[in-house]
């Protein structure tokens, strides 16, 4: 066994100890070491990207064996990393939403009286984090799922469908960790952090698809491509920026600075695709949520693969 591999195996042994995992990531000044992080992240100094990379491949499993080249100029600029051409495939059948990014799946289920959970036995409400009561009135009954991105992930994400983009709105908010062990411990934890709400239609029903990607410690700083803005959490721009943005189905949509989360809202018509179960991984371009038909969309109102309520 290697010295990096030991090393790895007991910063996991470490991580898996909850209350210091949640003590170390929480409970520190978040928004100073998310800002300090920002600017760290940028130095185009070779020393200091070359030790910062090496210490990031301790903490995670950092996937660069599909990234469109190896040679970054700092740490920020290997976060950001483009895919090379072929490193995924996007699904093309036209009933499915594949998915925006690479994820492990986390809750999800259908959206109830306005409440849907962020863990097992964590609920929240969506008025909460959508903040405008007219998208909540559109997603009631609908499918959320919720796509959690680790630190060594592609952190690019993409369009799920042809779709149109209508509005997003920026929420300022704190930096809370989001892995599970956070989630189980703060409630309304995706209200309180920054995060976008990308409202989108589907350009072959016109119905409501929304994004809602969030930040989280030393991430909060997000690019949309297709509007040329940064959020972060310096940002004192308009909170609401319409949009007319027409994107198809696997087209860049923007990039987070880290890990983090992103939570999909789909139409009560589509539910998880065979596989899609809390745990598991997926890429971005795999099937996500399946449109069903007019015949089988009496089927029951919770979905069968997620346990929400607990």
């Amino acid at each position: 066994m290697t010295l990096r591999s030991t090393l790895r195996m007991s910063l996991s042994a470490l991580a898996a100890q909850e209350d210091l995992n949640f003590l170390l990531t929480n409970r520190i000044p978040r928004r100073w070491a998310t800002q300090f992080m920002g600017w760290f992240s940028h130095i185009e100094q070779p020393l200091v990207r070359d030790a910062s990379i090496a210490v990031w491949k301790l903490f995670s499993d950092l996937e660069l064996e599909d990234a469109k080249t190896t040679r970054f100029r700092s740490l920020h600029d290997c976060f950001t990393r483009e895919l090379r051409d072929g490193a995924r495939t996007v699904d093309a059948d036209p009933q499915q939403l594949c998915s925006p990014c690479d994820a492990i799946v986390g809750a999800g289920g259908r959206i109830q009286n306005g409440i849907v959970y962020q863990a097992k036995g964590f609920p929240y409400r969506l008025q909460d984090l959508l903040i405008d009561p007219d998208l909540v009135a559109r997603h009631e009954g609908g499918q959320y799922l919720t796509l959690r991105l680790t630190a060594g992930m592609y952190h690019r994400f993409h369009a799920p469908q042809d779709l149109q983009v209508k509005r997003v709105t920026y929420v300022s908010g704190d930096t809370w960790n989001v892995n599970p062990i956070a989630l189980r411990r703060v409630e309304r934890l995706f209200c309180r952090n920054e995060r976008a709400v990308i409202e989108t239609t589907l350009a072959a029903t016109g119905a409501a698809l929304t994004l809602v990607p969030v930040a989280a410690i030393l991430v909060a700083s997000l690019r949309l491509s297709f509007a040329d803005i940064r959020l972060h959490l310096r940002y004192r721009g308009p909170n609401v920026i319409p949009c007319s943005a027409t994107l198809s189905r696997g087209e860049q949509m923007g990039w987070f600075e880290h890990g983090s989360t992103i939570l999909v809202f789909a139409p009560a018509n589509f539910r998880p695709c065979p596989g899609i179960v809390p745990g598991a991984r997926v890429r971005m371009g795999e099937a996500l949520l399946r449109e069903v038909r007019a015949a089988t969309s009496s089927s029951p109102h919770a979905s069968p693969r997620f346990n929400d309520r607990g």
